[in-house]
């Protein structure tokens, strides 16, 4: 690495001394066209955990010193490090307690549970996550049919949703479940014709009810179980991700697992608030902001104003095919506006789980209503899993950011409207499933994110499906609604650049002098290859406050 004089690096200071250069084949900054650095970099330097300089190998040599570490990777292209904009970390430790039951059919997932029970004490429960709630088409929500596969034991399995679960005829009995509990919000135990309960659990009261009678795992499994995670997302590429919660339990986790070291991504929580808060719950919520440990920090809060299509729970402009689907979990829904005006007056910025059309109509008529007082934080909605046209150009109008997972309608659904989630929508709101590229055109902010554990979290998988609107895995499905496929510049700057704008920080989601320093350093151009080669790119290294943390 040498210095040219006739061309001078870019740096706010020219001679400060890094603590790391990183030279690679192109460096993709998503910056400004007005960023004051080539057209062409292929070198950025880093100094406290941040970018001080992005140029070419030759300008940035007046930044190397003795003791500057040069990272050296030839032909990989490096772009701001990837944002998983939606998950739940510590509480998906939760949610993916037991055996895997994604994508299993019926059979399938009873002789997943049957294997279970083959290696288990007797009497002890058995947990199952990701089941697909097509599997009860013919029987309705009813967790009597792992009955014979549990072999006696009780058994929780969470539907793919999250939102939902069912418990088998030992869990009813060993919990006590009658089918005549209330809840607070639109939380439900499923009862059949007689009144007696199947031991279908909706949403998350009901849950909780059943889970407050199981074991839990304890701090140092789930601080084990967290490490595994977070590795696999840093070797994926992902230096941060967006939880959409901060679980009961979180702070304890965090802090026994960065007491072993620092965390390998950086994670931002945003608690949630739940439907029907007192004034003094919304007031313990906003003292938790800011706190924080060294690569986690509580900031922003969470809504949820309605719950899923599949289990008839999302807000709609008009009931699903079974007739469901027309409240909010906001029992009042005008205490959400109110709740919303407390921490936007106070700045702290919202993101509210909105899916049905009816949903996210309201969540935007709510921010509209709070005037000027709505400019004061960030907000965003997430999921936006239908709406009409109508709704589509609010989002930029307002200023409101799009926080969407468009795997769910790859993974969850098909083109002939075979799913479940089709069926109970039909034709016409199906069709209007996942407008990824409609919010994109009209001006709007899109994030893009997995929900994990719902979906995995490889960010590659997920921005090639975004491209392809077809599951990578399966080539011989027909792509579904094809016109909302997002271009490949699209799918990165929704996990860097679309990801930062969504939370409303400007140093962020970009490589440019002063920007934080995170990467992922890809083999190739993740803008020069197929989406096929997208999802199985691979990565080189990620690095996280100027320190790799993979290589």
């Amino acid at each position: 690495m040498t210095h040219s004089a006739s061309s001078p690096a870019a740096t706010a200071e020219p001679f400060e001394i890094a603590d790391r250069v990183i030279a690679v084949d192109r460096i993709r900054t998503f910056a400004d066209a007005a960023a004051s650095h080539p057209a062409d970099p292929d070198a950025v330097a880093i100094r406290d955990g941040r970018i001080i300089a992005v140029g070419s190998r030759d300008d940035l040599a007046i930044h190397v010193g003795d003791r500057t570490v040069i990272d050296e990777h030839p032909g990989a292209t490096l772009v701001p490090g990837l944002v998983d904009g939606h998950t739940h970390i510590v509480f998906g430790l939760e949610l993916t307690r037991g055996v895997q039951l994604t994508d299993l059919t019926l059979a399938e997932a009873q002789d997943r549970i049957a294997g279970a029970v083959a290696e288990a004490a007797p009497g002890t429960w058995i947990f199952g996550w990701g089941t697909d709630p097509n599997i009860f088409t013919e029987t309705g929500f009813t967790g009597k049919l792992f009955d014979d596969a549990a072999a006696g034991h009780p058994a929780f399995l969470r539907l793919r949703d999250a939102h939902s679960a069912v418990i088998n005829s030992a869990g009813i009995a060993a919990v006590g479940l009658t089918g005549r509990e209330t809840f607070p919000d639109e939380s439900a135990v499923g009862v059949d014709e007689q009144g007696a309960p199947t031991g279908y659990l909706l949403e998350l009261a009901a849950m909780d009810l059943v889970l407050a009678h199981i074991p839990s795992e304890g701090t140092d499994e789930l601080a084990d179980r967290l490490g595994v995670v977070l590795d696999g997302m840093a070797a994926s590429g992902i230096t941060g991700t967006h939880v959409m919660d901060f679980h009961p339990g979180s702070r304890e986790v965090l802090e026994t697992l960065e007491s072993r070291g620092d965390l390998p991504i950086r994670l931002r929580f945003s608690p949630m608030v739940p439907p029907g808060s007192t004034t003094a719950t919304l007031e313990q919520i906003a003292a938790l902001q800011g706190l924080h440990g060294r690569r986690w920090r509580v900031e922003g809060v969470k809504f949820m104003i309605d719950g899923t299509v599949d289990n008839g729970s999302a807000w709609l402009h008009e009931p699903d095919c079974y007739g469901q689907g027309r409240r909010s979990i906001w029992t009042d829904p005008a205490a959400y506006r109110e709740a919303l005006g407390f921490f936007a007056e106070r700045g702290i910025a919202t993101a509210t789980h909105a899916i049905g059309d009816q949903g996210v109509a309201f969540v935007l008529d709510a921010i509209e209503s709070l005037g000027a007082v709505a400019r004061l934080a960030a907000h965003r909605i997430e999921h936006i899993e239908t709406i009409p046209d109508g709704t589509v150009p609010r989002f930029a109008e307002l200023g409101v950011a799009a926080s969407m997972q468009p795997i769910h309608g790859t993974r969850h659904t098909r083109a002939d409207r075979t799913d479940n989630w089709s069926v109970r929508l039909g034709e016409e709101r199906a069709s209007h499933g996942w407008r990824c590229r409609d919010i994109r055109d009209s001006g709007a902010v899109l994030a893009l994110g997995s929900d994990w554990p719902v979906t995995p979290y490889d960010p590659r998988v997920m921005m090639a499906e975004a491209i392809l609107r077809a599951p990578i895995a399966r080539p011989e499905l027909a792509p579904i609604q094809p016109e909302q496929a997002l271009t490949a510049t699209q799918a990165l700057e929704g996990y860097t650049s679309h990801a930062a704008r969504a939370i409303g920080v400007v140093d962020e989601g970009e490589v440019r002098p002063g920007a934080r320093a995170a990467f992922t350093v890809f083999s190739a151009d993740p803008l020069s290859v197929s989406a096929q080669e997208l999802a199985t790119i691979g990565v080189v290294a990620t690095y996280v406050d100027g320190v790799p943390v993979v290589r």
